[in-house]
């Protein structure tokens, strides 16, 4: 598959593959459009390190909830215009962000923002639509790790956009350009950094991109029907006792949230009578979840549905799956935001430095996303691939928590590198496995698998705030500093460990995971297995 790749072999499908995730490379770039600009924007608006943190946990608020959602109407619309629409709407908040007169304008731009980054998942069902499961695996890890280098791309290319917009005659002049030094370039220091431009820019760019998708892209090959559920409002399942599974396991989607909302009300951005507010009413919106999953699956409940054995999965596989994105993709997203901080603390760099040695983890995603698929391809077990990787990246982390200024910084560099191979090559085989569960509701279960990232990283985040705020308690400098680096480190290690291990005793080897064609697509187009019509 590799090999064919840039030729006309496969022309229609790896047209879709570039297509889409170049769609995916766009959203990253405006959901990660702020981290750049962020001095900047501190600068214009006179924020407090508190403020600044909290517009950085709104880009993710949102995302958790965004990314369920988008499962559902990608499994009823198709992902075409799915990601059509997502990416114009990234338009809408990349505007209210650059037109901000204040901060609550700023975190209503945010948190709008957060959704755009749910744009992930529409990209492994239009994937797994085209391509078999035998090659599923390096198509998905070429999706993810091309698309998630729209991360890295952001950090390194918003300030030369904001330069270079803001150079334009006539347009693109926001009254609140700045000057900015360029690192390496000191004879261009007072060149003007105009980041309302950019961040408008970007959101200019996805809406553009967007319309050309909708006409270039189709949802399936020729002559393939897209196959939907019954009913998108809940996960289907197809066991009682997968039933009460999914409840228990939509409860740390709520959880977390209602962990946002403590956040915003420690920076004082929520009252403590907000705060009680929101946790109602995300506990009213579990309960709405919880209704809609069952109206999807009365029938079953009640005991007038049989599924037959051929057209049932397991949901301890989502389960599992779940589990292995927290401690993956959900340790990545941490780990990136502390990385430049530990380089500079740790060895005494500069921060235009630790920055640039710290998007080598980020850079990884170029080739390790598409590695771990690869993997799984081609070891002829997705099971043990996964464990295989999720336990290096455990042990990874562990060896990270023993790095301190006594190492040589180039093999620090080496070992964070390593680290982010598994990590990141783990995230591929999480994902070569989820469209393979359950082709009809495979947005559904990416979503879900999808938002459980999210819910690590802002778990992850919150842990490590918390042996900060210790930290700062005990008086604590820079030895205080590195043990609580050395502390996340292992938290993700153990963690990461644990995952492993739980994978070797209950994830199972996808049915027909090396076939030519989904199990779904070899299924007549007006099957209707037992009592009620599924597709």
């Amino acid at each position: 598959m590799i090999g064919e790749l840039f030729t006309k072999a496969g022309q229609g499908r790896f047209r879709t593959l570039h297509l889409t995730w170049f769609a995916f490379f766009l959203s990253f770039v405006v959901w990660f459009n702020y981290a750049p600009l962020k001095t900047t924007i501190v600068q214009d608006f006179g924020l407090t390190p508190a403020q600044a943190g909290t517009i950085g946990l709104c880009n993710v608020a949102l995302t958790v909830p965004a990314r369920i959602i988008i499962g559902m109407l990608l499994d009823k619309f198709g992902p075409r215009l799915t990601y059509s629409l997502l990416l114009i709407y990234a338009a809408i908040p990349c505007l209210i962000f650059a037109t901000a007169q204040g901060f609550n304008q700023l975190v209503v731009g945010r948190l709008l923002m957060g959704i755009v980054g749910a744009g992930f998942v529409i990209g492994i069902r239009m994937v797994a639509e085209w391509f078999p499961p035998k090659e599923v695996g390096t198509a998905e890890g070429i999706y993810g790790g091309w698309g998630n280098f729209g991360s890295a791309f952001s950090a390194f290319t918003m300030v030369i956009l904001g330069i270079g917009l803001s150079m334009i005659p006539g347009g693109f002049q926001f009254p609140e350009a700045q000057t900015f030094k360029i690192l390496f370039f000191p004879e261009f220091s007072t060149q003007v950094l105009n980041w309302r431009a950019a961040i408008a820019g970007t959101g200019i760019i996805a809406a553009l991109y967007g319309c050309l998708y909708f006409f270039l892209a189709s949802d399936t090959p020729p002559g393939k029907v897209y196959k939907r559920p019954k009913s998108v409002r809940g996960i289907e399942v197809t066991s009682v006792k997968d039933f009460w599974f999914l409840m228990a396991m939509n409860v740390p989607l709520t959880a977390i949230l209602m962990v946002l909302a403590w956040r915003l009300q420690k920076v004082n951005f929520l009252s403590p009578t907000m705060m009680v507010v929101c946790w109602v009413a995300l506990i009213g919106l579990y309960l709405f979840q919880a209704y809609n999953c069952w109206t999807v699956n009365r029938d079953l409940l009640a005991g007038r549905k049989r599924y037959a054995p051929e057209d049932r999965y397991d949901f301890k596989q989502v389960a599992i799956l779940e589990l292995t994105y927290i401690v993956n993709f959900g340790s990545e997203l941490a780990v990136v935001t502390m990385l430049p901080a530990f380089f500079e603390g740790t060895f005494g760099l500069d921060k235009a430095t630790a920055g640039i040695i710290a998007s080598s983890y980020a850079f990884m995603n170029l080739m390790s996303r598409p590695g771990g698929g690869l993997i799984s391809d081609k070891l002829g077990s997705r099971k043990w691939t996964m464990v295989v990787l999720t336990g290096g990246m455990g042990i990874g982390y562990l060896m990270m928590s023993q790095v301190n200024g006594n190492w040589p910084l180039p093999l620090a560099v080496m070992l964070t590198m390593a680290c982010s191979f598994f990590v990141q090559s783990s995230e591929g085989s999480t994902f070569a496995i989820v469209p393979l569960v359950k082709k009809r509701i495979t947005g559904q279960i990416a979503g879900n698998v999808g938002a459980y990232g999210n819910v690590g990283a802002v778990a992850y985040l919150t842990t490590r705030l918390l042996f900060v705020d210790s930290s700062k308690a005990a008086n604590g400098g820079e030895a205080v500093m590195s043990a609580v680096n050395s502390s996340f480190f292992q938290v993700l290690g153990i963690a990461g460990l644990i995952v492993a291990f739980l994978c070797v005793f209950f994830l199972d080897e996808p049915k027909a995971s090396f076939a030519d064609a989904h199990a779904d697509d070899e299924l007549p187009a007006d099957a209707s297995p037992n009592v009620a019509p599924l597709y």
